[in-house]
């Protein structure tokens, strides 16, 4: 850890946090990462009872905006980086864990996530979900869920 992290975040120079501290400060890392996002996104991927999920956010009240549709976001938040190019994403990517509801990349491609919650791999396209792939053979095989253009 020290090799990575450097002197100072080495396990005997870290500070206790009290719970209250450690939930704003899960909350703040969060957003860094997956803002916008709601309590309920927050709860599911820390795997938090919601009310821990509510003190964490509370904790960094003075750091966030409510941008009034349910969501909140750091402040002071760096522009986004421009979405990829076309992607094909393996199943269990990242990109689908950090929210309680995955619609604003699979849309109304609900069956990539199976009632188990396996993702199925996908074709990334403009940050939406737009085929299922799969490597048979030795090739790659796409099959759309849409119109997709070349």
């Amino acid at each position: 850890m020290r090799d990575w992290l450097g002197e100072s975040a080495a396990p005997d120079r870290v500070a206790a946090l009290d719970r209250e501290a450690a939930l704003a400060e899960l909350a703040r890392r969060y957003l860094v990462g997956h803002g916008p996002a709601s309590d309920a996104d927050l709860a599911r991927w820390a795997g938090l009872p919601l009310r821990d999920a509510r003190v964490g956010l509370k904790g960094i009240a003075r750091l966030i905006v409510d941008r009034g549709d349910g969501l909140v976001d750091l402040r002071k938040r760096e522009e986004p980086a421009p979405l990829p190019p076309p992607r094909l994403l393996g199943a269990f990517d990242p990109l689908l864990l950090g929210w309680a509801s995955r619609e604003h990349v699979v849309g109304e491609h609900k069956l990539l996530v199976t009632t188990n919650g396996i993702f199925r791999p996908f074709a990334l396209v403009k940050g939406r979900a737009v085929s299922t792939w799969r490597f048979q053979q030795g090739q790659v095989e796409i099959e759309h869920l849409e119109r997709v253009r070349r």
